[in-house]
C-alpha cells in the first residue's frame, strides 16, 4: 500500500532548495506589491507556518499587520516545481524565534544578529498551496509536447498538480 505523505512533508520537500519566494500582500490603496524573501525555516512542522526575516526600514511588517492576507510564490525552474502558497502573515516578537533561524546569511544584512534592532520575524501561517512538479526530463517533456503539436491533442500529463489544505 502506498503511504501518502501528510501536507507539510509534502510541501516541504517542494520548497526547501528554492532560496527565494517572492511574498505579495496589499497596500491600503489595494495595490498589490511583492518582495523577494529568503524562507528561514530549516523544517516545515505540522502547524505549517514559514519564517522570514525583514527589516524594519521596508515598512513591510508594518503593512502586513494592517492586512496579513498574503501570498509567496516559490519557483524552481530548474527542477520543474512551482508553489502557490496562500496564508496569514504577523510579526513576531519572539526573540527566541529569532535566535533560532538567525544563521550567517541572515547576518549580512542584519548584522547586530538576532537582537539587531532592524530585525522583524515574520511568520506567515499557511492556509492553502498548491504545486506543479514535472517530474519528466527536459527529453520526455519536449517529445509529448512535439506530439501534442502534431496531432493537435494536449500534451498527456505532464507531472502532477495538487492542492494542500492546512487548515484541517
Amino acid at each position: 500500500m502506498d503511504e501518502k505523505k501528510p501536507s507539510h512533508e509534502t510541501l516541504w520537500e517542494l520548497i526547501k532548495d528554492t532560496r527565494f519566494c517572492m511574498l505579495a500582500h496589499r497596500h491600503t490603496d489595494g495595490s498589490l506589491h511583492s518582495h523577494p524573501l529568503t524562507t528561514q525555516n530549516k523544517a516545515l512542522d505540522e502547524g505549517g507556518s514559514l519564517y522570514f526575516f525583514v527589516s524594519k526600514k521596508t515598512e513591510l511588517g508594518q503593512r502586513l499587520q494592517s492586512d496579513g492576507n498574503v501570498n509567496l510564490a516559490y519557483a524552481n525552474p530548474g527542477k520543474d516545481t512551482w508553489v502557490s502558497i496562500t496564508g496569514t502573515a504577523r510579526v513576531l516578537e519572539d526573540m527566541a524565534k529569532k535566535k533560532e533561524l538567525f544563521n550567517v546569511i541572515a547576518k549580512a544584512w542584519f548584522p547586530g544578529g538576532a537582537e539587531d534592532p532592524d530585525l522583524e520575524l515574520v511568520e506567515v501561517v499557511i492556509d492553502e498551496a498548491e504545486y506543479w512538479n514535472v517530474k519528466e526530463n527536459k527529453l520526455l517533456q519536449l517529445i509529448k509536447m512535439a506530439t501534442a503539436a502534431a496531432t493537435g491533442n494536449k500534451p498527456k500529463k505532464m507531472g502532477e498538480h495538487a492542492e494542500l489544505n492546512f487548515n484541517n
